[in-house]
């Protein structure tokens, strides 16, 4: 049954935006909040309202909030591209192609690494949520690159532990657009969603800690060839902080590459591949690293804007 909700604007959010002071009064996220506004579950003194109008002190909020959508299950089927690089009793390593998710999840209905995984007879650990069992970190589903899998429970548990501490190594290879200043530096910016509510994520003020180390590689007439360390591990980050720095991932359109250079490299997503994985092995406690070549289609990018 959906939860009905009514409480007036306390003094405190004057003149707030309707879905800020909704996710400040419900502990909601932004886009949460806006996806409520726009689906008329929100009264602001009997009528409907914008996302982006101000509140007023003492105005009547009348919130209906529809029960959870459960994320769906994985599809246990062979996901074509995903090679295994390195697999024992604990863990499973795997290049991820382009176009796949790590779980399944609210909105998704494409392959994942967890149903791939599945569905060509690998045992994963039954620790997380059912949809999202084994998972440990994610790429998103148009970043390729190394991902680790959590086959055994102690697995499970170590890694999470390591990746929450940051002492997982990850190491990214991004095709951005003109030319880093400094050539080699550090990025460190807030990130949280991006106000407008539209699913992307930004550097925002009070946002959580983000911060990304990089270096020059190579630099081409029209991109940089950039190899990132994440000390951190943000929804999005190195594509909201390179945009930030207006210089974004070559063939990234959401976060503002230029459309005609992607065009030019064939691109239909962003120059972006998790090249290296490195951690503390969770029986052994040795120090094991991973590699992933580049797939075909950044290769040839790459081919293209170095002869250009």
């Amino acid at each position: 049954m959906p939860d009905q909700r009514s409480l007036p604007v306390p003094d405190g959010l004057e003149g707030e935006r309707l879905d800020a002071a909704l996710a400040r009064l419900f502990g909601f996220s932004r886009t949460r909040a806006a996806e409520l506004i726009v689906g008329g579950d929100v009264l602001v003194d009997g009528s409907p309202a914008g996302k982006s109008d101000r509140v007023s002190a003492g105005s009547w909020l009348d919130v209906t909030i529809p029960p959870p959508v459960a994320a769906p299950m994985p599809v246990a089927e062979p996901v074509p591209g995903m090679t295994i690089l390195y697999e024992d009793d604990d863990v499973v390593v795997v290049n991820k192609p382009i176009g796949v998710a790590a779980h399944p999840s609210v909105g998704w209905t494409g392959p994942t690494v967890i149903g791939g995984l599945l569905g060509t007879g690998h045992r994963v650990s039954t620790s997380g949520a059912a949809e999202r069992q084994g998972i440990v970190h994610r790429l998103d589903a148009n970043t390729t690159g190394c991902m680790v899998v959590a086959k055994s429970e102690r697995a499970y548990t170590l890694l999470k532990r390591a990746f929450k501490e940051r002492t997982v190594e990850k190491r990214y290879h991004a095709l951005v657009q003109g030319h880093m200043d400094p050539l080699r530096g550090t990025i460190d910016a807030p990130i949280d969603r991006h106000p407008s509510g539209d699913g992307r994520w930004a550097v925002v003020a009070g946002g959580k800690d983000s911060v990304t180390h990089y270096d020059t590689l190579e630099a081409f007439r029209s991109a940089s060839l950039l190899d990132i360390r994440l000390e951190t591990g943000r929804t999005h980050q190195i594509r909201v902080h390179m945009s930030t720095m207006r210089h974004p991932c070559v063939g990234d359109l959401q976060y503002g590459a230029d459309p005609t250079l992607s065009a030019r490299l064939g691109l239909s997503r962003q120059w972006l591949h998790a090249v290296m994985l490195a951690f503390e092995h969770p029986s052994t406690g040795e120090w094991v690293t991973f590699n992933a070549d580049y797939p075909a289609d950044l290769a040839h990018a790459l081919d293209v804007i170095a002869d250009s």
